[in-house]
């Protein structure tokens, strides 16, 4: 089994993740923020991956500390269970329709981090969660995974069923990048690494 763990303190957060990239959507999310739950649990249940996330975060100045950090640990542990990369397809890209939205991400497991964002235009707040914390979680992950990653909603107006479409998505396209290929051998990469 392909698991990362990762534990993260500091003065404004605690953060506890292990994900195991070869699990059958388990998930146990706690962040203290309900949409934020959501998302990760969605995250981790179409990309067929056992999650655990355990946060706690200085939630009354607000969430921005606590989503990035758990962004941050996220993306470690992912870069950890993965390894030496050996036998994975390497790319991933998943559309995702969530009623009228549909969206789009694409990710290469390089070890050249970046991330292209552009989600249109979103409300300020999904319950009590600021969406502008969407991007800087998916920077904190692609970053710290060492994965380039290009997100963008194609189209919708619900803000909800936007960001929503790019979680599963992300979840998808993480789970067919990870996913062994037996015609691989090594490392997928003409560079002999990644």
């Amino acid at each position: 089994m392909r698991v990362g763990k990762i534990t993260r303190e500091t003065n404004e957060t605690k953060v506890r993740v292990e994900i195991n990239l070869d699990g059958g959507g388990e998930n146990k999310i706690i962040t203290g923020i309900g949409f934020f739950d959501h998302m990760l649990n969605l995250f981790g249940a179409h990309g067929q991956f056992d999650l655990s996330v355990d946060c706690a975060g200085d939630l009354e100045v607000d969430g921005h500390h606590s989503v990035e950090d758990i962004g941050i640990a996220l993306g470690a542990a992912i870069k950890n269970a993965l390894g030496d990369k050996r036998g994975i397809n390497r790319y991933g890209t998943f559309f995702l329709p969530m009623d009228e939205s549909l969206a789009l991400v694409s990710l290469d497991i390089s070890g050249r981090p970046f991330l292209v964002f552009d989600a249109g235009e979103l409300a300020p707040m999904i319950g009590s969660f600021d969406t502008e914390l969407v991007e800087e979680f998916l920077r904190a992950l692609a970053f710290n995974a060492g994965i380039t990653l290009h997100v963008k909603v194609l189209y919708g107006k619900n803000s909800h069923h936007k960001v929503e479409a790019i979680f599963k998505a992300l979840g998808h396209a993480l789970r067919i990048a990870v996913a062994k290929d037996e015609k691989i051998t090594g490392v997928p990469s003409t560079k002999g690494i990644l």
